[in-house]
């Protein structure tokens, strides 16, 4: 076999290489005749006796599927000789394009591939990094227990107008020029008043109002509302009130510590519990801001080329996560198509993160260590009701352990971005780091 080999970049594409190649016909046909035999010794025709089958008789049947396998290994091996040759990292698959130059003696070909690009970690000493600060004392813990209790919020009928927070029940049909339209009309809907179930001025006109109560009110929708037909549009509604009922929070007491899984009811261990999901949860809100700012820092100061090849495989994963998503939550995924292609920005993303993170890797030997995962296996399992259980769910399977390990090397490289940028600490509020409606279970 003899290969040719000759690189030419593409400039639409830096990452594109071209190898031109060719291989003689005479070491094709060479390696048709060695399958061919060897396929006489186990293939089973009508008449002949396995392993009888004359060579001539096996060739007719099987000459075409033989020619193509060796023309397929002999490109293979001059491509793979070729790359090896020049020291070129491949990424993705090549494609093989036949020449005209080919002749009855030498088949021609060419291979279009692309490389991984060469990474260099710029200098991040200018980067600036901060890390939020929030300790965790009884105001936080008595914040979360408000959440808690709001959530499980109660609802008891009352005789009076209605006021937000309240929930109400009511009927109503909305009207454009006089005609109901699709969508306009419940009965006994219920919604809270305030928690935004309803547009805002369709609160504001059953605010107000008591059971039992009728009103007629000119309602329009916003410009930009979900139903083009509506959007911007002025409709009438008519709406009756048939109840009122006010939010009733339960107590913190021994029923409600139950409820939330303390078996003996004590509030003194409720508190704890919540305290400690709480420090977990703002430990791991605390990093991941951390770690959003470590990798914005690293894409900014490391400009690179991904490859295409990379970036469809990406895409194309990223796409049939959603689907399996949407299956999920019960969306026959036909009837919402997912494209790869609306994937494309976070896939790039993705893929130069992926590349820089490994050359970080590598470079400064930042794998995670078995200490490393076992303490962040343990740390995850804490928030369990049998932590134990977790901690030998993790070891009992390889790739299992595997994603703990990845989290780890990517906490490895977080802390060495850190390291090398200008990270300073900032005290922020539990309202700035958590969110109004952040609660972890007890």
């Amino acid at each position: 076999m003899q290969t040719n080999q000759e690189t030419t970049n593409t400039p639409a594409n830096a990452l594109e290489r071209r190898i031109d190649m060719s291989v003689a016909v005479a070491d094709i046909d060479r390696d048709v005749d060695v399958r061919l035999k060897r396929l006489s010794h186990t293939v089973k025709m009508p008449g002949f006796r396995p392993g009888k089958v004359p060579l001539k008789v096996v060739a007719r049947t099987y000459e075409p599927q033989a020619r193509s396998e060796a023309i397929g290994a002999a490109v293979e091996k001059a491509f793979g000789e070729a790359v090896r040759a020049q020291n070129l990292r491949v990424a993705g698959y090549p494609r093989i394009e036949p020449k005209e130059a080919s002749s009855a003696d030498v088949l021609e070909f060419s291979a279009v591939f692309e490389i991984y690009p060469e990474v260099k970690v710029g200098d991040l000493s200018s980067k600036a990094i901060e890390r939020p600060l929030l300790e965790v004392g009884d105001a936080e813990v008595d914040r979360t227990l408000d959440v808690l209790r709001k959530q499980r919020t109660k609802y008891e009928a009352v005789e009076r107008a209605a006021a937000a927070g309240d929930r109400v029940v009511v009927d109503f049909a909305g009207r454009k020029d006089g005609e109901l339209f699709e969508g306009g009309q419940a009965l006994e809907f219920p919604f809270v008043l305030g928690a935004g179930t309803m547009l805002k001025d369709f609160d504001a006109a059953v605010n107000g109002m008591s059971p039992g109560e009728t009103k007629t009110f000119d309602l329009t929708f916003p410009a930009d509302y979900q139903a083009e037909k509506l959007a911007g549009q002025t409709v009438q509604f008519e709406v009756k009130v048939h109840k009122v009922e006010a939010p009733v929070l339960p107590e913190i007491d021994a029923a409600f510590a139950r409820a939330l899984g303390v078996a003996d009811g004590d509030i003194a261990k409720l508190r704890e519990e919540v305290k400690g999901n709480l420090v977990r949860e703002v430990k791991r809100r605390i990093q991941s801001k951390v770690k959003e700012q470590a990798l914005e820092a690293l894409l900014a100061v490391t400009p690179l080329d991904a490859p295409k090849a990379l970036v469809q495989a990406e895409s194309e994963q990223l796409a049939e996560n959603a689907r399996q998503d949407l299956r999920s939550r019960g969306v026959p995924a036909d009837k919402v198509p997912v494209e790869p292609g609306w994937f494309t920005d976070q896939a790039v993303r993705r893929v130069k993160l992926g590349l820089v993170m490994a050359e970080l890797v590598k470079t400064n030997e930042l794998l995670a260590k078995p200490e490393q995962v076992r303490a962040l296996v343990e740390e995850m399992a804490q928030s369990y009701e049998d932590p134990a259980e977790l901690v030998r769910w993790y070891y009992e399977k390889p790739e299992r352990l595997a994603q703990a390990e990845a989290l780890v090397t990517e906490d490895n490289v977080v802390d060495w971005v850190c390291g090398q940028a200008k990270t300073t600490d900032k005290a922020v509020s539990f309202d700035e780091l958590m969110g109004n409606n952040a609660a972890p279970a007890a």
